[in-house]
């Protein structure tokens, strides 16, 4: 029976002690470690393979840590938790929506910054189809790719978007809970509450559905969450 390869996370942090140590306590854990001391580093380990995983600092030199962000999400959607001594709501907010799937602060506890890795990877289980998932003739999404066409046209989703739609594909024409989708949509958030879901759900709409005002495939369970559905005859 052939072992499962361990899932490989690559550490970028200018702080030499910081990476010895987090590195050697992921290597107990049973993951398999690389590390980058600055953006340039880790865009050149990228070059050698893709990992399953990126925690990374914000404060670098040379490129910064949100540079990195971008440049690795533009390239491929690969889950990017945040470490970072910027403690603000605003700034989690502002990187959960932008390129982030998670936002750690530092001095970090390792035991919580070990099961918010375990919950993002799971999430990356989620069963979802790796190829595009056609839901009508006038959506196609690539979750993989956080990407939709409407219309023939292709908008790109936001992490946010993308980690609302992962959940709700994964129980595709099922009523999903508002307070599940909260928890999938936002980790650890300060103030988060229902009201996050509520808005994002009317952007993804803006972005998913033809007619936003009267939508086919993102419909609202009054009192309960949320359905994504398919028009397919074949569905």
């Amino acid at each position: 029976m052939i072992e499962p390869r361990p899932q490989r996370i690559l550490l970028v942090d200018d702080d030499a002690n910081l990476l010895v140590v987090l590195a050697e306590q992921l290597h107990d854990d049973g993951y398999e470690v690389s590390t980058a001391r600055d953006g340039q580093e880790a865009l050149r380990r990228l070059e050698a393979g893709w990992p399953d995983l990126i925690l990374l600092d914000l404060m670098m030199p040379r490129v910064d840590g949100l540079a990195v962000a971008r440049e690795i999400k533009a390239a491929a959607d690969l889950p990017i938790i945040v470490l970072s001594a910027i403690d603000t709501a605003d700034s989690k907010a502002h990187l959960l929506d932008e390129v982030a799937e998670d936002y750690v602060a530092k001095p970090y506890n390792y035991p919580e910054l070990r099961a918010r890795i375990q919950r993002v990877l799971r999430r990356l289980g989620d069963r979802i189809p790796r190829q595009s998932l056609v839901l009508g003739p006038n959506l196609t999404i690539d979750l993989h790719r956080r990407a939709a066409t409407v219309g023939g046209t292709e908008v790109k989703l936001t992490p946010t978007e993308s980690r609302l739609l992962h959940a709700l594909a994964g129980h595709l024409g099922e009523v999903v809970p508002t307070e599940t989708l909260l928890a999938r949509g936002w980790t650890e958030t300060e103030g988060a509450d229902t009201s996050y879901v509520w808005v994002s759900i009317r952007r993804l709409r803006q972005k998913i559905e033809v007619d936003p005002d009267n939508p086919v495939h993102l419909l609202t369970v009054r009192g309960v969450g949320y359905r994504l559905v398919s028009t397919r005859d074949d569905a």
